[in-house]
């Protein structure tokens, strides 16, 4: 048995949707996630960037005694994934692979598509993932800048969000695309817009299930899960306002969201340094 925390990190709230997941999957594991509020979004940002970014928050989540590291980002993931697994001292697991994973498997035309952040497109890894299981599949990726700030405004669910969603659903609509990765961890908010506007032929694989089974598997296969009789707690940390972390990360979240600890920008560099 290994009591120590699993740590969580994103952009933002939107990896709040994957800690959900966590959290149901193992509800007796202990948490701690970390977002990046002061910095975000990360989508629009250079990837070297991104990566600088990834590289702070991960070696401060050490320094919390973490047991196992979720980048819970997209864009995060796909800039700085391997670096991480090769500094950090514990298992790192992005959202990406397990993604790309089940879109193969769901898939019977072999025909893919892709919906997430201007970043992760131009990274190009969900398209590299998707080939090394399946060199057939046509792969069809499209960049939605406008979604994550749609997802976070006041109203989520309402005509330009739906407007948005149709118009990037358009070209893998036209490809003839069967399976859709929703390639960012804001984007279960809205699936049942989704879910509209492609219809229920058409396969929507999210990262949040698929991630939290991984996570589970590799705390089983390295003989590091927690007391299984025992009930988990989670506690956060931003590196921008406490309090509206709190007010949006309940949305995301979906369970009671206490106190909001505050972690500066130069404590992130200093765990990095």
């Amino acid at each position: 048995m290994d009591p120590r925390p699993i740590g969580v990190f994103d952009s933002g709230v939107g990896g709040l949707t994957v800690l959900h997941e966590c959290l149901v999957t193992m509800p007796h594991e202990d948490f701690v996630y970390l977002g990046d509020h002061a910095r975000l979004p990360y989508g629009p940002r250079p990837l070297g960037e991104v990566r600088e970014f990834a590289r702070e928050i991960g070696s401060y989540l050490e320094t919390q005694d973490v047991k196992l590291i979720v980048v819970a980002c997209n864009t995060a993931t796909s800039a700085a994934l391997p670096r991480l697994q090769e500094e950090l001292t514990v298992p790192v697991i992005g959202v990406l692979t397990p993604e790309a994973h089940a879109a193969v498997q769901a898939t019977r035309s072999r025909r893919i598509g892709l919906l997430a952040t201007q970043g992760t497109v131009d990274s190009g890894r969900y398209g590299e993932l998707v080939h090394a299981l399946d060199a057939g599949v046509s792969f069809h990726p499209v960049a939605c800048p406008r979604l994550v700030p749609l997802i976070e405004s006041d109203d989520p669910y309402g005509e330009a969000t739906e407007r948005a969603v149709r118009e990037y659903a358009e070209p893998l609509k036209a490809a003839g695309v069967d399976t859709v990765i929703l390639g960012c961890t804001h984007y279960p908010l809205i699936r049942p817009v989704f879910q509209r506007v492609f219809g229920r032929d058409v396969t929507l694989v999210f990262s949040a299930e698929e991630t939290a089974r991984e996570v589970s598997e590799t705390l089983a296969r390295k003989g590091i899960e927690n007391d299984p009789a025992r009930e988990g707690v989670y506690r956060f940390l931003s590196t921008g306002d406490p309090e509206t972390f709190r007010e949006m990360g309940r949305r995301f979240l979906q369970f009671p969201i206490g106190k909001v600890g505050h972690v500066t920008l130069a404590q992130l560099e200093a765990a990095a340094a």
